[in-house]
Parts: structure tokens; C-alpha cells; sequence
């Protein structure tokens, strides 16, 4: 984080960007780190921690370590909120929040959808996922087709991803810390639940009650990590997938390690967007699925 403060139009020695956090510095230090640099870096580090963690538990709900919650459809919902926010003109605060009302109607969609007149099953929540999140696509394709061209430039650069405009992160971080203090004492019932409901309701967990809350919890994370920074995709899939190679499959380590490394990589992902081409900015989208595509097909190949 301090790298990534530092670098940009003007280079600020890490020294100097200590000093800042320090109460001390050049005026234009502290208003490029402080009023700049810092809230962004902040919210790209909350979006790929929000979406690392929801990634790990949408693995965990659905047993399929392919899971993500990008393939349920909610960035798909909340994409469809924003960019009918945007065509009708409206400020950053209204986009925000019809994203996120967006993302949480997919929820109640895919899993209304999935149970049906019975109980839904992982392998029918993916598939009715999968189904929906086409639909998104297709209602995406048609706002777009009918928006006027000086809108087109930015629904094109929310749908690829970008925190430029994330200038409040602090709620994104607060959710992914009460989250995470939440969900790794249960750390122990999801690694039972991770090898399936049989084995866990015989061993006393309640397991329609915590996949529910599995569900309502990614959900949440996702829904907020896509009104903070648009469609950010392969983080939650790829990051949950690395750290198990590294710390194997306990969920109370994998959880807060998915935080720590979802941010971690989000952040220089946004520096790489922030320099590659200097002065002009890539979406971090372009640059989590550069390095994301081809990470998880040698991790794919390994584990043939």
C-alpha cells in the first residue's frame, strides 16, 4: 500500500509517504496520499478482500472449487442497476445504490429460482446461476444498445472495472472485517460442510441454516465490492484456489488469508492499471483478467 501511494504522475519516496501517515510533510504531499492516492488504494484493497472472501465461502457453499460469485449472475444484476442509473442521468451516490439493489434482486432471483417447489441443491443453484447471469448479459447488451453515444464511455469503463471513482471504501472495509470476524469461528462447521451436508448434519451442524448464511453473506460481499468498483472478475476464483496450495483447505485460515491476499492483489493490480501506459489508466478489470486467466489454467492443468 505504500508502493502504491507512492507511485504516479509525481513519485513520492517511501520515506515521505511514511512521513505523511505521520502527521508531517509537504502540503502537496499530503494532498496527493491523503485526498488521492489513499482513498483509492483503500477501496481497491476492500473490493479484491470483499471479493476473495466471498469467492472462498461461494466454494465452500457449492463444494466445486471452480464457484464464484460472479458466475450466480449478482455482478450481472448489479451492472443492469448502474447502468440504469447512469441513461437516466443520475449522480454517484444513486448509481451506488441501484447497483446494489441490483446485485441483492439476482440474489432473491437465483435463489428463489433454484429452490422451486422443493429445497435447492449446489449443482441447481450453479446451473440457475449460470442461466441468469446469461439473462444479465442479454439486458446489459440492450441498455447499451439504446444509450446515447456520450454515455457509452462510462457504463463502458464501470463494466470493465475501476476504482478511480471508489472515493469511500471505509464501509467496503468495515463490512469485510465484521464479516470476517463473523464467519472464522465457523471456521470448524465450514470445513465439515465443505465435505459435504450429510456428514455435517450427522455430526450435529445445522446445515440449511449456515448455507443460507454462506449465501446471504457472499452475496452481501459481492453486491458491495461491485458498487465500489464495477465488474471485477477472477479474483474470487483464483485467490481462494492459490492460498489452498499454500495453506491447505482450513477454513479458518483460508477466510481472513483470502482478505488479506484478494486486497493485496487488487491493490497492485490497480498500480500495474495506474502506470502501464501513465498518463493514461486501464480499467483494473483488463488487469485482474490478464493475470487471472492464465493463473487459473496452469492451476487447472495441475490439477488435472
Amino acid at each position: 500500500m505504500v508502493m502504491s501511494v507512492g507511485i504516479g504522475s509525481v513519485a513520492i519516496a517511501p520515506a515521505d509517504v511514511l512521513s505523511v501517515f505521520l502527521g508531517e510533510g509537504s502540503n502537496l504531499h499530503r494532498t496527493l496520499i491523503l485526498d488521492l492516492r489513499l482513498p483509492r488504494t483503500l477501496a481497491a484493497f476492500a473490493t479484491g478482500g470483499l471479493l476473495a472472501v466471498a469467492g472462498a465461502l461461494m466454494q465452500v457453499l457449492l463444494r466445486n472449487p471452480l464457484a464464484d460469485p460472479y458466475v450466480l449472475g449478482l455482478s450481472g444484476g448489479a451492472a443492469v442497476g448502474a447502468l440504469l442509473a447512469m441513461l437516466a442521468g443520475l449522480g454517484g451516490a444513486v448509481i451506488s445504490g441501484s447497483a446494489f439493489a441490483g446485485a441483492m434482486l439476482a440474489t432473491v432471483m437465483v435463489f428463489g429460482l433454484a429452490h422451486g417447489t422443493g429445497s435447492w441443491t449446489p449443482s441447481r443453484l450453479l446451473l440457475t446461476g449460470v442461466v441468469v447471469a446469461a439473462g444479465w448479459g442479454a439486458v446489459i447488451t440492450l441498455i447499451l444498445a439504446i444509450s446515447p453515444a456520450r454515455e457509452l464511455p462510462g457504463m463502458l469503463y464501470w463494466l470493465m472495472g475501476d476504482v478511480s471513482y471508489a472515493r469511500a471504501p471505509w464501509h467496503g472495509l468495515g463490512l469485510l472485517v465484521v464479516v470476517c470476524a463473523l464467519v472464522v469461528p465457523l471456521g470448524r462447521s465450514l470445513n465439515v460442510l465443505a465435505r459435504g451436508p450429510m456428514q455435517a448434519a450427522a455430526l450435529g451442524i445445522s446445515v440449511r441454516p449456515l448455507e443460507w448464511l454462506i449465501y446471504v453473506l457472499a452475496s452481501l460481499l459481492t453486491a458491495t465490492a461491485v458498487t465500489m468498483a464495477g465488474s471485477i472478475g477472477f479474483v474470487g476464483l483464483v485467490v481462494p484456489h492459490m492460498l489452498r496450495l499454500v495453506l491447505g483447505n482450513d477454513q479458518r485460515l483460508i477466510l481472513p488469508a483470502c482478505a488479506l491476499a484478494g486486497g493485496t492483489l487488487l491493490v497492485l493490480a490497480d498500480t500495474l492499471a495506474r502506470v502501464v501506459i501513465a498518463p493514461e489508466q486501464l480499467p483494473v478489470g483488463v488487469i485482474t483478467a490478464l493475470l487471472g486467466v492464465p493463473t487459473f489454467l496452469y492451476l487447472l492443468y495441475r490439477s488435472r
